[in-house]
C-alpha cells in the first residue's frame, strides 16, 4: 500500500482529534506529506472511527488523486496549496475546536496573553472569510500562515495548523484550542496582560529548539 505508514497515522491521529474535542462528526481533517511530491488526506465525510489506513487518500501536491476509493477531504485545495508553500511542513490538521472557532467567527485574532502562544506565532492570526473547500480559502489561510506562523483561525470555520508530521501539527492545534479558551475566560473577566513582543520571540525561539528534542 501506498505510503502505508502515513495513511495509518491519519487513521489514528483522527480519531485523537474527536477524543480531544477538536472537532465533531466529520468536521476537519488532517494530512501528511509522503514525500516531496505526495500526501495522504482523510476522506471526505466519513467518520474517523471508521477510517482504516487503506480508506486514506494520496493526492500529489497539485491535488490529483492518485491512490485509495474514497475522495479526498474537500479542503484538499488549502492543503495542498500549504504544502506547495512551506517546504517546512509535513503535516497540517484542520479543526472545528470550538474557543478557537469562537474567536474566529468574531474576526479577532489571539494575542499573546498566555506564553504558549509562541507555539503559533507573536499571536493566532484570523483570515478573511472565504467558503470552505475552495482555492479561494487556501490562498486565504497560506497568505496568513505565510513563513512566520504554525496556526491561524478561519473565519466563521475553524483553525489550519501545520507541523512537522500530522502528529505535530496536531499537537499545534490542541495549543491554539488551549490558548483561545485562556484568553476566552481572561477578556470575559478583565483585560489581560499581553506579553511583549521581546519575550514571544525569545519563547518561540526557546519552544523551537524544546520540541526539536522532544
Amino acid at each position: 500500500m501506498m505510503f502505508e505508514q502515513d495513511r495509518t497515522a491519519l487513521s489514528e491521529l483522527g480519531r485523537e482529534m474527536v477524543e480531544k474535542g477538536l472537532t465533531r462528526g466529520v468536521g476537519g481533517n488532517l494530512s501528511q506529506r509522503g514525500d516531496a511530491d505526495h500526501v495522504a488526506i482523510t476522506p471526505s465525510g466519513i467518520p474517523y472511527d471508521d477510517i482504516d489506513p487503506v480508506d486514506v487518500p494520496v493526492v500529489t501536491t497539485e491535488g490529483d488523486h492518485v491512490e485509495g476509493e474514497l475522495t479526498p477531504s474537500t479542503e484538499t485545495p488549502m492543503h495542498t496549496m500549504i504544502y506547495q508553500q512551506r517546504p517546512d511542513v509535513g503535516g497540517i490538521a484542520h479543526t472545528h475546536s470550538p474557543y478557537a472557532t469562537t474567536f474566529g467567527t468574531l474576526g479577532q485574532a489571539v494575542p499573546a496573553s498566555h506564553y504558549l502562544v509562541s507555539y503559533i506565532g507573536p499571536e493566532i492570526p484570523v483570515t478573511g472569510y472565504e467558503q470552505p473547500g475552495t482555492e479561494a480559502l487556501g490562498r486565504e489561510a497560506t497568505d496568513t500562515l505565510g513563513e512566520e506562523y504554525n496556526a491561524c483561525l478561519l473565519r466563521n470555520h475553524g483553525v489550519i495548523a501545520v507541523g512537522s508530521d500530522a502528529d505535530d501539527a496536531l499537537e499545534t492545534a490542541q495549543m491554539v484550542e488551549f490558548c483561545a479558551r485562556i484568553h476566552h475566560h481572561a477578556v470575559s473577566i478583565g483585560e489581560p496582560i499581553i506579553l511583549e513582543d521581546e519575550y514571544i520571540e525569545e519563547l518561540i525561539e526557546d519552544i523551537a529548539e524544546y520540541r526539536q528534542i522532544a
